[in-house]
């Protein structure tokens, strides 16, 4: 039974009651003991039942609650290079040679990288790599190795190749690392 319809109820029982009261005689405190206590009524009483719609009564207030979509957190990135893995700073070598160059680096960021990180030269010779490469997916907290292969040129001397990691909206982050070597004569 929800609140309207026992609200509706009472109300009902609480005419019946007073209809009832009022149709009957009440003692008089005037007349002689041997009386009757109770008169009869005079007229009909015609008894109501409550309207089949009842009144609502509210109890509480309606409270609007509005949500709104959290924004995702924005992540940092951040690239912390760790060690060189292969061709130490001044290595020599031969004119000529491939080199493969790796780096041991941290994702420190709260960024995970994907497809759309890269790494890009930023100094230095081109020295047979492309311009950019696609940075190896790596999630944030890991360790990964990155790798770029170079050809040592023909003319003897000292040679060097910086790059640095860039997000998807081509911004530079992290430490930058590079290769350096000597092709002897």
């Amino acid at each position: 039974m929800d609140l309207n319809t026992s609200i509706a109820g009472r109300i009902w029982l609480g005419l019946l009651f007073a209809a009832l009261i009022s149709s009957c005689g009440v003692i008089s405190r005037n007349k002689p003991a041997d009386q009757d206590a109770f008169r009869a009524p005079t007229q009909a009483v015609s008894l109501t039942p409550p309207p089949a719609t009842p009144t609502r009564l509210t109890t509480a207030t309606s409270i609007s609650v509005e949500f709104y979509p959290t924004a995702t957190p924005v992540c940092s990135d951040a690239l912390t290079f760790i060690e060189d893995l292969t061709i130490p700073d001044g290595m020599q070598v031969s004119s000529g040679a491939v080199l493969d160059k790796r780096w041991r680096v941290e994702n420190s960021g709260t960024c995970n990288w994907d497809e759309s990180y890269s790494i890009q030269r930023t100094a230095g010779q081109e020295l047979g790599a492309p311009e950019r490469l696609a940075l190896y997916p790596a999630r944030s907290g890991v360790e990964t190795m990155l790798r770029i292969q170079f050809i040592a040129p023909e003319e003897p001397g000292t040679y060097r190749s910086a790059w640095q990691a860039y997000n998807a909206l081509g911004e530079a982050f992290g430490d930058p690392f590079y290769v350096e070597f000597t092709v002897s004569p």
